[in-house]
């Protein structure tokens, strides 16, 4: 595995007013790339100077470490039944950041208790004020406890493919979130695009959508006009062999082949969301 060129630095204490934006990472079904996006623009983050985490919130079917290529002893989960300390489950990850790990194939993270959102909750408010930016690695789908994961975030972020499925579960995933959340700007990544300016044409076609369906079914403003909900394309990454290989090789596609164009495409996104 290559070096990283940002050394992983430790998080420190920031002042007491401020806190990290949080971002959670999501999509309307899975195998979109959702977590290898995740993982390889919280590197990008970071080289661009920011302290980052990427909590693993898909709690029962966790596999970011499996992305970088981590094998913890312990998790959020030990976490949450006291068997460890939450400092004790962070781990540096190869891309200059912060890692807080989920188990996999635990079956009482299915669902969402008081008691996982309270613990959740909790995790989140006490590592917010080291961090400049939280990374929420959420579930596929629009279960109650991804939609509670995104409900703690400043920003939602969807990730999509061109796949006719994967737009429509895009599409119930952003009317969930318009109507329970009252979520106004929704981010989307358009990932495995196939030729240039697919992404904006993929945003186009979704908001159409939204607009002819969601947005009447919204609350009304004071002039009766119903509000509306602006989806903002953020980026597009390109269908790239060098995806799958540094998949295969566990290892982030940042550090493995930084100029490649899916490299290039993440790297441009960490910049739309860090402008100087």
């Amino acid at each position: 595995m290559s070096s990283a060129k940002i050394a992983h630095r430790p998080a420190a204490a920031r002042p007491a007013a401020a806190r990290a934006r949080i971002s959670a990472v999501t999509s309307g079904k899975g195998g979109v790339g959702k977590t290898f996006m995740s993982a390889n623009l919280a590197a990008a983050l970071a080289r661009r100077g920011e302290r980052v985490l990427v909590l693993d919130a898909d709690l029962g079917m966790a596999n970011l470490d499996v992305v970088l290529n981590l094998f913890p002893k312990v998790t959020l989960h030990d976490v949450f039944t006291g068997k460890c300390t939450l400092e004790e489950a962070l781990l540096p990850a190869p891309g200059g950041f912060d890692a807080l790990l989920a188990g996999s194939g635990l079956v009482e993270y299915s669902r969402l208790t008081f008691e996982v959102r309270d613990q959740l909750l909790d995790v989140i408010k006490t590592l917010s004020p080291r961090y400049d930016r939280i990374l929420l690695d959420t579930g596929a789908g629009i279960s109650d406890v991804v939609l509670y994961t995104a409900s703690l975030a400043d920003d939602i972020i969807i990730v999509a493919t061109p796949e006719p499925t994967s737009l429509t579960d895009a599409y119930a995933t952003i009317k969930v979130l318009a109507a329970q959340q009252k979520r106004r700007l929704i981010h989307l990544i358009v990932n495995q695009s196939t030729r240039a300016g697919e992404g904006r044409v993929i945003r186009g076609q979704l908001q159409q959508v939204v607009d002819r369906y969601v947005t009447p079914t919204l609350m009304k403003d004071a002039d009766g006009a119903s509000e509306s909900v602006k989806l903002v394309l953020i980026g597009e990454v390109p269908t790239d062999q060098n995806v799958r290989d540094a998949i295969q090789r566990r290892q982030l596609l940042i550090e493995m082949m930084p100029g490649s164009p899916s490299a290039r495409a993440v790297q441009a996104i960490a910049e739309k969301m860090t402008p100087d």
